[in-house]
């Protein structure tokens, strides 16, 4: 049985998503490693557009800003305490200015997908 962990984000490294004119930044807390049931981390989107087409669910909660969704010809618009559930197979765009969390399952996704 695994040990309770406790993960500061101070305390991981980020990965660039995105590109100019805004940046985004990407790092994973709770690897397929610790469990392939569920993948977690932090990101901060500073006006960088990324689109893509999720390979697994995934539930994005805000801490700090807005961060904004378009999937589906809507828009999300998502601030503090708020959070969105968006179901594997969906294609959007992630974009604006904030601090966030996400959860995404399968934690082990690339493995499956055959992108590891």
């Amino acid at each position: 049985m695994s040990e309770v962990r406790l993960i500061d984000s101070k305390n991981l490294e980020f990965s660039v998503r995105g590109d100019s004119p805004g940046m985004a930044y990407v790092a994973r807390a709770l690897t397929p490693d610790v469990s392939q049931n569920m993948g977690v981390g932090f990101a901060r989107w500073e006006g960088a557009e990324v689109s893509w087409q999720v390979l697994y669910d995934e539930i994005v909660f805000v801490i700090e800003g807005c961060f904004e969704l378009t999937a589906n010809g809507q828009k999300y618009e998502v601030r503090p305490g708020q959070m969105l559930w968006i179901p594997e197979g969906t294609e959007l765009i992630y974009g604006g200015h904030a601090l966030f969390g996400y959860v995404v399952h399968p934690g082990n996704w690339k493995e499956i997908h055959g992108l590891t």
